[in-house]
């Protein structure tokens, strides 16, 4: 019988597949649809510190509009403030008690502070495990990789001691080394690690000739850079590594598998089909697996990484010229 059970951060997964942080966590109906497609766990939408900022100013601004607009009446409304993360909260509890499989909570702040406070809060309404969103987008040219290294490892080494449950990062693909810095992650005792996060990027539309909104869904293409990272840690890291970006298909699932990774995180794929994909994707696996001679995912787990395939410097390599030197057809 085909097992493809898989253990993340301590939290036994019944299969490869978790649906990473998006717009189809933020509605309680369709999680339970995802987990009855065969989802074995949930990232739910980011809590963004940034944007609980923003609500409450312009909450702020809008009940002090017409403070002051008669000499006897100082404001129109009641002694009231922002609720914060609170609806952001609540519905996380909501999801921890609609689902079996382990909810878990996407952050994205800013302060120190405020990334130890929301950790704690996240895990008080009941998330399995928390995933930190370390991106920097370096426009000071004062600041130095380094500095902002040593920041993003400081907070780690802060939400962890203070909450209890497993904490992962999920990282941009934009470090200098990211050797390096996965390493230092490591030694921090990271609980996993997300390859990678898929930034938003600017256009210009030459016609209006104006900056312009730009979105573009993962295509299959897009998974060759998490494999390639995925290969080349995954051996000489402690920590677990969920391959992301790209993730269209069980062909790609199986391919993350052989390059070591734990599991995969799949959003793309499931706005381009729908929510029931996931049940296709994990049969593709299945009847793979069956056709190959293979009962479990640790079979195959780690075959194809760096240091277990006949080329060294297949995952290294960045040029093209072995390839054009080769008697083998593009």
């Amino acid at each position: 019988m085909i097992n493809l059970k898989t253990n993340y951060m301590g939290l036994e997964l019944k299969n490869p597949i978790i649906v990473g942080a998006c717009s189809l966590s933020r509605d309680i109906d369709i999680l339970k649809k995802l987990e009855a497609s065969g989802a074995a766990a949930i990232v739910i939408k980011s809590l963004f510190e940034e944007e609980i900022q923003l609500s409450t100013f312009q909450f702020n601004e809008d009940i002090k509009r017409f403070d002051d607009i008669h000499a006897e009446m100082t404001s129109i409304y009641p002694d009231i403030k922002h609720s914060g993360p609170k609806e952001h909260l609540y519905f996380i509890k909501k999801a921890k008690e609609a689902l079996t499989i382990p909810v878990i909570a996407s952050l994205n702040a800013v302060n120190l502070s405020t990334w130890i406070k929301y950790s704690k809060a996240l895990e008080e309404v009941g998330a399995d495990a928390l995933e930190l969103n370390f991106y920097s987008l370096p426009k000071e040219m004062n600041i130095s990789g380094d500095t902002i290294e040593k920041e993003q490892i400081e907070i780690l080494k802060a939400v962890k001691k203070t909450v209890e449950i497993p904490v992962s990062v999920k990282l941009s693909p934009y470090y200098s080394s990211i050797s390096h810095f996965t390493h230092q992650l490591d030694e921090e005792k990271v609980d996993g690690l997300i390859l990678f996060n898929r930034l938003f990027q600017p256009e210009i539309d030459i016609h209006e000739e104006k900056e312009k909104m730009s979105f573009e869904f993962s295509t299959t293409k897009d998974h060759q850079l998490p494999l390639r990272w995925t290969a080349l840690l995954s051996k000489k890291l402690k920590t677990s590594i969920i391959s992301s970006t790209g993730i269209m298909s069980a062909d790609d699932v199986i391919k993350m598998i052989f390059a070591g990774a734990t599991g995969v995180q799949m959003v793309s794929a499931l706005y381009k089909n729908n929510i029931e994909y996931v049940e296709e994707v994990i049969i593709g696996i299945e009847e793979w697996m069956k056709e190959k001679g293979y009962v479990s995912l640790d079979d195959f787990r780690g075959k194809l990484a760096k240091g277990n395939i006949s080329d060294p410097w297949a995952y290294e390599r960045s040029q093209y010229i072995k390839i054009l030197l080769s008697n083998q057809p593009l």
